[in-house]
C-alpha cells in the first residue's frame, strides 16, 4: 500500500470524506490536488495535510464540463500525471418520491451522477496514456435501498453505482479499474445533521441506519476507518480488484 510517487486528485475535498482522504494521501506519500467548489476550506485542507507526500488545491464544478476539463488539464501538468482519481464529491437534499421537484431532481443528478461521469471521463483520459490507473467512486447504502426521505439522492447514488460497473467493463483493457465505495461515517456535516435534528428524527436515524451497524451501531471515522480504505484503493495493492461496490460501514449494508 505504498502511495510514493503516485498522482492523485480528490474531488469534494474541502469537508468530510473527502478531506479525509487527502489526508491519507498526503500521509501515504502522494501527490495530491485537491479539487472543490469551496476555495478558502479547501486550500486551508490543502495546506494543512502533513506527510511526506504534499497538496495543492485547485477549484471545479464537477458538473461543469468545461471546468472539470481545465482542472484536470491543470492538475495533471503540475504533477506530470494522474495516476488516481478519488472521486468523494457530492450533495444530499431531503426528498419525498410523491413530491421531489424537476429542480431538487436535476441538481442531484448534475453534481452525483453527471460529476462522476465527467470526472471519470477526464481521469480515464489521462491514466489510458500511461498504462492506467485508479478511479474511486462514492456510491451509498441509499443507492441499494428505499430511502423515504432522500428519493432524488438514492436514485442519484443508484446511478453511480451503474455507471462504475460499466466504466470498469469498458475500461479494463486501458489497465483502468474503478470501483465504488459505500462509507457510513460520522462526518462533520453528519453531525451539523444532527444538531439541527428533533429527539425524535433522530431516534428514527438510529433505528434505520445506526442500530444495522454490526461493529458498535454507530458511524465510522472518517480518518481512521476510511482514510486506509481509501489508500488501499489507490495502492497497486488493489491492482485486480474492479467493478466493486464496496462497503466501508461496519456491517450497515450487509450484516442484517
Amino acid at each position: 500500500m505504498e502511495l510514493t510517487g503516485k498522482r492523485i486528485i480528490v474531488t469534494g475535498a474541502a469537508r468530510g470524506m473527502g478531506a479525509a482522504t487527502v489526508r491519507a494521501y498526503v500521509a501515504a506519500g502522494a501527490q495530491v490536488v485537491a479539487m472543490d467548489v469551496n476555495d478558502e476550506s479547501g486550500t486551508k485542507v490543502a495546506a494543512e495535510a502533513t506527510g511526506p507526500g504534499k497538496a495543492q488545491y485547485l477549484n471545479v464544478d464537477v458538473a461543469d464540463k468545461s471546468s472539470v476539463v481545465a482542472a484536470f488539464a491543470q492538475a495533471n501538468k503540475l504533477m506530470g500525471g494522474i495516476d488516481v482519481l478519488a472521486h468523494p464529491a457530492a450533495i444530499q437534499r431531503a426528498s419525498d418520491a410523491g413530491e421531489v421537484s424537476v429542480e431538487d431532481w436535476d441538481l442531484m443528478f448534475a453534481v452525483n451522477v453527471r460529476g462522476t461521469m465527467l470526472t471519470n471521463q477526464a481521469a480515464h483520459g489521462y491514466m489510458k496514456a500511461t498504462g492506467g490507473g485508479s478511479i474511486i467512486n462514492f456510491g451509498s447504502i441509499s443507492g441499494q435501498r428505499a430511502e423515504e426521505s432522500a428519493a432524488a439522492y438514492s436514485a442519484s447514488k443508484g446511478a453511480v453505482h451503474a455507471w462504475t460497473r460499466t466504466a470498469a467493463g469498458t475500461w479494463g483493457k486501458d489497465k483502468v479499474r474503478v470501483n465504488a465505495i459505500l462509507p457510513a461515517m460520522a462526518t462533520q456535516m453528519y453531525l451539523e445533521a444532527r444538531e439541527r435534528s428533533t429527539e425524535e428524527e433522530n431516534l428514527a436515524s438510529y433505528w434505520r441506519n445506526l442500530n444495522s451497524i454490526a461493529l458498535g451501531q454507530e458511524y465510522g471515522d472518517p480518518d481512521k476507518d476510511l482514510g486506509p480504505v481509501m489508500v488501499f484503493f489507490a495502492s497497486d495493492a488493489s491492482h485486480f480488484i474492479t467493478g466493486q461496490m464496496v462497503p466501508v460501514d461496519g456491517g450497515q449494508t450487509n450484516v442484517r
